[in-house]
């Protein structure tokens, strides 16, 4: 393993998942720095006592100056998906900020960079569990700038920079509200499943996944290689919707509705917003929740890193809800 106190460099911080991971490299006694945006939220990681380096991903020179002196690079920052952008957004964040990240890191000869990619280059799963060998097929802007930012790092690995490349699978928790809607609706009784509701799902504690991140990082003789961090086990979409129901007290919705009115519906919101800016609050992206499958193993991260998720998706989400209702954000 490396040595105890490397610092190391997070990016995107400010956000669920690069937080949670800076907060826990801090608590494990790394010296943490990250890169942070003009104007973002840095109060929990001032408390956490975590430097920051004030710049945007884009410009070389910010992550130059923010990669100074760390010894592994943690790159976690990412335009995530929100239709209110124009398409050029995510190639420009996704891909030339990882392009700043690797020839930064190269230049400052970093002892490993460990790159975040998503589960979602893999699209629609065929067969199922999908492995790291499993065909990707993106689906949309986001994955395919994310697979294009993957494939640009494991090309400079394969020149000699040293890295690892994560794919993180359906991220939940404490502190997330991605899946806010959900627990929020099907509180209320309003949540109907479109379809037939046996579509497959795989959910990811975050602190599952900060485990798996940081053995990315510290584990020996992985250089080069892909590894997908997975929750224990994949579901249907019923099960995990009667999942929400148990967590936040109320019986299991039973309104089934066809798809066609949704994607419809998406489609149509989608086309209004755009032009707008405005991000929707349906569109099409979202509908792939009640149409492709993804379940996925993390068994070659469990053999190569020793990974091992130990949050069961009945326990992550009772948490998760006990987090929302402690915030007040379930009214």
């Amino acid at each position: 393993m490396a040595a105890d106190k490397e610092r190391v460099l997070v990016t995107g911080a400010t956000g669920f998942t690069g937080g949670r991971l800076a907060e826990e490299l801090r608590r494990r006694g790394h010296p943490v720095r990250t890169l942070v945006r003009p104007g973002s939220d840095v109060a929990p990681l001032v408390e956490a006592g975590i430097e920051l380096c004030e710049g945007q991903l884009v410009r070389l020179e910010d992550v130059e100056r923010a990669t100074r002196g760390v010894s592994v690079v943690y790159h976690i920052a990412a335009a995530y998906r929100e239709a209110k952008h124009p398409d050029s957004y995510y190639f420009d964040v996704n891909v030339g900020g990882t392009r700043n990240v690797l020839e930064a890191a190269r230049a400052e000869g970093v002892r490993r960079v460990v790159h975040c990619s998503t589960a979602g280059v893999h699209g629609e799963v065929e067969t199922v569990p999908a492995n790291e060998t499993t065909p990707v097929n993106p689906g949309d802007v986001y994955q395919d700038s994310k697979l294009e930012g993957e494939r640009l790092a494991l090309d400079e690995f394969s020149r000699g920079l040293p890295g690892v490349v994560f794919r993180p699978v359906g991220i939940y928790g404490p502190g997330d509200t991605r899946f806010l809607k959900l627990f929020r609706n099907v509180a209320k009784g309003r949540f109907p499943i479109f379809g037939t509701g046996e579509v497959l799902y795989h959910l990811t504690y975050i602190d599952d996944l900060v485990d798996g991140i940081i053995r990315c990082g510290e584990v020996p003789g992985i250089e080069g290689e892909v590894f997908l961090l997975a929750g224990p086990r994949y579901t249907t979409l019923n099960e995990l919707v009667a999942l929400v129901a148990e967590a936040v007290g109320r019986p299991a919705p039973r309104l089934r509705l066809p798809l066609w009115p949704l994607l419809t519906a998406a489609y149509l919101c989608e086309m209004a917003c755009r032009p707008l800016g405005i991000d929707p609050p349906l569109h099409r992206r979202r509908s792939h929740f009640f149409t492709k499958d993804r379940a996925f193993t993390s068994a070659k991260a469990k053999a190569r890193l020793g990974y091992e998720p130990k949050v069961e998706l009945t326990d992550g989400l009772r948490r998760t809800a006990e987090w929302y209702r402690s915030v007040g954000l379930m009214s």
